[in-house]
């Protein structure tokens, strides 16, 4: 899985409640145990979202052309192992906190990562 991005853009924002951090594996590398409770919302023209319709929880973000799935980092087991790398779309963060973690901010998103 690829670092922790933090993406604070308005679809994630009003999505979770708050900004996003998600970790990202190539699709084929994916494994899901159970998917009874698994389901998609297409959120817009160019991406879904898996939740569980039992709890809500928002576990995925799946664009409709690329080879990665997002996962919602919190819905790791730990240890992890993971590290957060980056904030993403910061031109849209809300104004009720600050990013000063030191970790780089992009206003938008930095596609020298590949998917989102």
């Amino acid at each position: 899985m690829r670092p922790v991005s933090y993406c604070h853009c308005e679809q994630c924002r009003k999505t979770s409640g708050h900004f996003v951090a998600a970790t990202a594996c190539d699709i084929e590398d994916l494994t899901v145990l159970n998917d009874a409770s698994l389901r998609w919302y297409r959120s817009s023209s160019y991406a879904s979202r898996g939740f569980c319709n039992v709890c809500g929880a928002s576990i995925f973000w799946r664009p409709e052309r690329g080879e990665q799935m997002s996962i919602m980092a919190g819905t790791v087991d730990m240890p992890t192992g993971l590290r957060a790398e980056e904030h993403i779309f910061v031109a849209d963060a809300s104004d009720y906190y600050a990013i000063n973690d030191g970790l780089p901010q992009y206003p938008q998103y930095d596609p020298a990562h590949g998917d989102a």
